[in-house]
């Protein structure tokens, strides 16, 4: 047994040690468009206290509620239908996805179950602000987001995000040189895309293939700003960490003045 002691992000980023029969992935459920028979996915669940369900009620201004979780929280969903059913509301739950197969499972880079619910207001129910975050983006939904640890309920405000966004975007208008980034990770790999951003200004874009997306690398290859073709999370969760604007595709359309800043929309991976 060989034990791979590089980081993993996700189901997207499958381990490359060679030499074995089976690989065992820990934590994460398989994305749709993986078959492979070499690889076992063992999804991490975690049980926890629906309680927090309690403090999120007077938050909700409607009966309709969507439910939505990351993959360790996802089996509780039905349980959290039951909680709202005997309380009036009318949940609904969206899913699977060809990316996400649980139902009610969000991830950084695909939030369909989330529009699928075609809730007005969502329940999140997991850790961070990250996820709930991406589904008010994606949905236009007003979405609550409850933490089963600390108790924690918000409503997820991504006006602060936009606003930093912007100011990313408006960075990038000056660069000079601009390097789009494609990942060599299993799965996420968007050549197209990455070519086909390339292709928007050739005079000042490169395409740039990179294992890990990190702040020393960006700085190496010295571009004035960089479009993020691999893991969405890069540009939103991590953009304070580098040292450039790092922007995501429909970002660098807005930058380029061929997308409104009203038809903005969170990167999501196919």
């Amino acid at each position: 047994m060989t034990l791979d002691g590089n980081p993993c992000y996700g189901a997207c980023d499958l381990s490359h040690v060679t030499g074995t029969d089976l690989l065992v992935h820990i934590g994460h459920t398989p994305l749709g468009q993986d078959n492979d028979e070499r690889v076992l996915y063992l999804p991490l669940a975690i049980d926890t206290d629906l309680s927090v369900l309690s403090a999120a009620l007077p938050l909700l201004e409607g009966r309709t509620v969507g439910l939505v979780s990351t993959a360790q929280h996802a089996h509780l969903l039905p349980a959290a239908v039951a909680y709202l059913q005997e309380r009036g509301f009318d949940p609904r739950i969206g899913g699977p996805t060809p990316r996400t197969p649980l139902r009610g499972q969000v991830l950084g880079c695909s939030y369909g179950a989330a529009r699928e619910s075609n809730a007005p207001e969502i329940l999140f129910l997991g850790t961070g602000v990250f996820h709930p975050l991406g589904v008010a983006l994606a949905t236009g939904a007003r979405v609550i987001a409850c933490d089963p640890f600390s108790g924690q309920v918000e409503v997820a405000d991504p006006d602060r995000l936009l606003r930093q966004r912007f100011a990313r975007i408006e960075r990038a208008k000056d660069a000079s040189a601009v390097g789009v980034l494609l990942s060599t990770k299993t799965g996420q790999r968007r050549e197209a895309l990455a070519r086909q951003l390339v292709s928007l200004d050739p005079a000042h874009a490169v395409l740039v293939a990179l294992e890990e997306v990190t702040p020393d690398a960006l700085i190496n290859l010295g571009f004035d700003a960089y479009v993020n073709t691999a893991c969405p999370r890069l540009a939103y969760d991590d953009g304070i960490r580098f040292p450039v604007p790092v922007l995501s595709p429909a970002e660098y359309e807005i930058a380029l003045g061929l997308r409104s800043w009203d038809d903005y929309v969170v990167d999501e991976c196919e």
